[in-house]
């Protein structure tokens, strides 16, 4: 009797049972690899990605663009970090659209023509589908140009003065009305405050910041004015004459805006001076911050800043739900460098915000294209913020709370007050331009 495998039929079969087999150890490879895609054919790339980005069938990059060296990586490296946690925990969910997202990181290096420069890179070069990053309103500033040109997407972490809006930025930190207003506004009725002394790093944002700042309390605030105001360059280290000025007018209010890594000298010098906490509250003074987070007390030590104030949206203290799971989430991500010990501050949650809603935003366009995430943007809402609950504005800038935390030696803050309601954004308040 011949071999059976010489039959023709028997010979296709085998041939047939090879290739499917072959088959089969790719596919599982694949999967194995995180490259099958089973909704591909209800978006296939050619679908939603029309403007040649950075996006094939298993994969979207995007681009992180933050300061990692220099004087700003004290306030940016959380920012950095809660960007990739938000970015593992959707990759581990699926992706978006299908596509697992890939990073391509550049260093702002605390300098704003470098942020220019290699915003430039992310955009014509690496064609990423969106960028994550900036943290002062300088580095904004000098990318906001090249961002409108090339009709790139940037989600910007940060508190900022507002008096801004554009298409091409999605603002997921709190603007003036919902951070320095209702700060004021608690100082002045909760506290009594009827003089306030300004002081900022040099640059745009604390400048225009205290600019709307002067107005509200001299404008707006019954009684009261603005006794000093003093600017420095960033990383400055002696704030010693400043100190001395600040004795001398004896505000009710030390109102703060330093940036970066200057906070540390400027802490363990009002320490040094006796100005504490404490010592201002037995006069009946306080300082209160609208730039200093967990994220730059880390630095600073707790017991260079115990009972001093803080206006914010979010604190790592927050006890609701999505907070607790977030900060276990951080700690198992960075147990390594932090030993389940890590610091979460203000604009590090607002950055983690900024992949969950791109991937909101993504789905709700069906595209990767950048007008149509412009377009699907508004009332995209994200109910898993630690802070609580967020929501895009018309206006790119979100719906969100403001509270008060004083400062513990601990580094964790306190939370003294919260509006009652989210605020609705309002980047260009009339009489404050």
């Amino acid at each position: 009797m011949p071999n059976p495998t010489t039959r023709p039929g028997a010979l296709s079969r085998i041939m047939r049972s090879v290739v499917m087999a072959c088959a089969a150890i790719g596919s599982a490879m694949a999967v194995e690899d995180g490259w099958t895609n089973p909704v591909l054919d209800k978006f296939p790339t050619a679908a939603v990605n029309t403007t040649g980005l950075a996006t094939g069938d298993h994969w979207v990059t995007v681009g992180q663009l933050h300061s990692v060296t220099g004087t700003m990586a004290i306030s940016e490296t959380g920012s950095v970090e809660a960007e990739r946690l938000a970015i593992k925990q959707i990759n581990d969910m699926g992706g978006i659209l299908g596509r697992k997202i890939k990073i391509i990181q550049e260093d702002g290096a605390s300098d704003w023509p470098t942020f220019a420069e290699k915003a430039k890179k992310l955009l014509i070069k690496d064609k990423v589908g969106t960028v994550f990053g900036c943290w002062t309103s300088a580095s904004r500033k000098a990318v906001l140009p090249i961002f409108e040109k090339e009709n790139g997407m940037l989600y910007y972490p940060t508190f900022y003065e507002g008096l801004e809006a554009s298409k091409n930025v999605i603002y997921t930190g709190q603007e003036a009305t919902q951070q320095i207003l209702w700060g004021l506004d608690w100082a002045n009725k909760e506290k009594g405050a009827k003089t306030f002394f300004l002081i900022g790093s040099d640059y745009i944002w604390p400048r225009t910041s205290n600019k709307i700042a002067r107005i509200h309390i001299e404008k707006h605030l019954k009684d009261c004015k603005v006794v000093g105001e003093e600017y420095y360059p960033l990383g400055h280290t002696n704030f010693n004459s400043l100190i001395n000025k600040v004795k001398l007018a004896k505000p009710d209010v030390i109102y703060s805006v330093v940036v970066g890594g200057s906070n540390v000298s400027w802490y363990k010098q009002l320490k040094a001076a006796g100005i504490t906490g404490a010592s201002l509250a037995a006069k009946k003074q306080l300082l209160l911050t609208i730039s200093t987070t967990e994220d730059e007390v880390r630095g600073i030590g707790g017991e260079n800043v115990e009972g001093f104030f803080a206006c914010m949206k979010y604190f790592q203290s927050l006890p609701n739900e999505n907070n607790l799971k977030f900060v276990a989430a951080f700690n198992e991500m960075y147990k390594d460098k932090y030993a389940g010990k890590a610091v979460v501050g203000d604009v590090t949650q607002a950055a983690y915000l900024g992949p969950w809603l791109w991937k909101a935003t993504v789905e709700k366009a069906g595209s990767f294209d950048i007008d149509k995430i412009a377009a699907a943007s508004p009332d995209v809402e994200f109910t898993g913020a630690p802070e609580g609950y967020v929501k895009i504005h018309k206006n790119h800038h979100l719906w969100s709370k403001a509270r008060i935390g004083e400062m513990m030696l601990d580094g964790q803050f306190k939370v003294l007050a919260e509006s009652p309601e989210l605020i609705e954004p309002n980047p260009f308040p009339e009489g404050y331009k």
